[in-house]
């Protein structure tokens, strides 16, 4: 193999393009259909990809005619399995012929295609595992990388199928010449209106419309060419008389239009077509004809379609259009745990391998990118966008709610602090006692203008104090708590 990450690692290559290969070997002994399950395995790495061909396998039939040395296209076989491609179209081949018990005669089946996308195994350059599995409960599992990518039953899913119908249809039956297969029929009874007019054309001029001003009615669209010269090489005898080719009138650029002005055409409010009879229930409908049935001469029930012909070779016989398909570890096997051996001890180690060799998360999402230059539109904002949110939360405050949104919600107002309790309290204090100093002032005046201007000490030191203790004990700290 090209590109091998095991040393010494070797296997059969198909090394030509657009040509026929053929290889086959015979197997130890014939595989039996009988009681144990077949198991056929192998390896397939497209190196170059592929454009068309395949690279499927052949379990040819043991006949006495059987001879290696002549294989070829038609040589008979019992299963092929494999992959193949042309085009968009990639398939994952399971065919078997199956010979018919009372006619002896051998038709292909063909298992359904796989629900899973293919696309990967023919173009990823890497080697793949392809396994069929037969069980004898006619169950079947196809695998790719030890992972099922189809699976059915052989009598139910394959194509055409195994057992035939019960009934055909008659092939001498023959449809009466009265059978009425018309759902629906014209009115027989339905008569054309009298104001119905068949004449009315679809299209009549506009007669609400008027010629744009500037119109040139007396300059066509298109006038020769002033600038063209009968080439020097022209022969009137033989090319006929020489014209100047045409071109737009220059002057009609400027207007409207140019040439004889018609009448827009519009839709005739008044046109109804040919008049046809309404559509009603036919009562002579009798159904789509069908030929009878009748038993089928040629059928046949095998409930047993996993006991196939026996087979005792396996080949190659392929044609592609690329080359280098790199092919390996065969196994036919009855036993499902030596092909997982074989397939561990195989392709197992070149997947190891091939693992180690690639890229990091961050190295194939760059790959990625570079075939899909879109995503590292994704890339950008599956980063950007987390990082922008934690921004956008931590650079955010949190708004205090000022005691109108409060009133408006109703909800529970935090208490005052209390440093702001005392500063309002000691406000509330100072007013009140430049207030009271005040008012003394005032009384004392008052009294010295009652008494004649002649005051007694002892009166003068007893007012004040007397004012003090009032102004005092309307002070809001002496107050005693209102009970609410």
């Amino acid at each position: 193999m090209k590109e091998t990450k095991l040393p010494g690692d070797k296997g059969l290559v198909l090394m030509s393009r657009a040509k026929h290969h053929a290889i086959s070997a015979k197997l130890n002994k014939p595989f039996i259909f009988d009681t144990k399950p077949l198991i056929i395995q192998y390896e397939v790495n497209f190196q170059n990809g592929i454009e068309c061909g395949g690279a499927y396998v052949k379990l040819l039939s043991k006949t006495p005619e059987l001879n290696l040395d002549q294989f070829h296209d038609k040589t008979p076989y019992t299963i092929m399995f494999g992959p193949d491609k042309c085009g968009e179209d990639y398939k994952l081949h399971f065919i078997f012929r199956h010979k018919n018990p009372k006619t002896g005669v051998y038709e292909e089946k063909h298992a359904k295609r796989p629900d899973a996308d293919l696309k990967t195994y023919f173009t990823d350059k890497k080697t793949h595992l392809y396994t069929l599995i037969l069980n004898p409960d006619n169950s079947f599992e196809i695998l790719v990388d030890q992972s099922v990518v189809n699976s059915g039953n052989l009598l139910n899913d394959m194509t055409p199928p195994v057992n035939p119908s019960r009934e055909i249809e008659d092939p001498e039956d023959r449809k009466p010449e009265d059978w009425d297969e018309r759902p629906k029929i014209p009115d027989p009874d339905a008569v054309k209106p009298d104001d119905w007019d068949e004449d009315a054309p679809a299209k009549i001029p506009d007669e609400e419309a008027t010629k744009p001003e500037g119109w040139l009615d007396d300059e066509p669209e298109y006038v020769p060419d002033p600038d063209a010269e009968k080439p020097e090489d022209w022969d009137e005898d033989m090319d006929g008389e020489w014209e100047a080719p045409q071109i737009a009138n220059p002057k009609c650029e400027s207007a409207p239009g140019c040439g004889v002005w018609q009448r827009p055409m519009i839709d005739n409010p008044n046109y109804k077509g040919k008049w046809k009879p309404p559509m009603i229930d036919n009562p002579n409908y009798q159904g789509i004809w069908k030929p009878r049935k009748i038993p089928n001469p040629d059928f046949f029930e095998d409930l047993e379609p996993f006991k196939m012909t026996p087979f005792s070779a396996i080949g190659l016989e392929l044609w592609s259009m690329t080359s280098d398909i790199f092919f390996d570890n065969f196994i036919v096997s009855g036993d499902r745990r030596v092909v997982d051996d074989w397939a561990n001890d195989g392709w197992g180690l070149k997947k190891a391998a091939d693992g180690a060799a690639e890229p990091g998360v961050v190295g194939q999402m760059i790959e990625a990118a570079e075939e899909r230059p879109w995503l590292w539109v994704v890339y950008i904002l599956t980063v950007a966008l987390p990082v922008f949110l934690v921004i956008l939360f931590c650079c955010s405050g949190k708004k205090q709610a000022s005691p109108v949104e409060y009133k408006k919600t109703d909800a529970p107002q935090p208490d005052v602090k209390e440093d702001e309790e005392e500063k309002e309290e000691e406000k509330e204090k100072g007013d009140e006692e430049e207030e009271g100093e005040e008012k003394l002032e005032e009384k004392q005046k008052s009294d010295v203008e009652e008494d004649g201007g002649t005051v007694s000490q002892e009166e003068e030191d007893r007012k004040p104090k007397a004012e003090e203790d009032e102004i005092l004990n309307r002070s809001p700290r002496n107050r005693k708590p209102r009970r609410e």
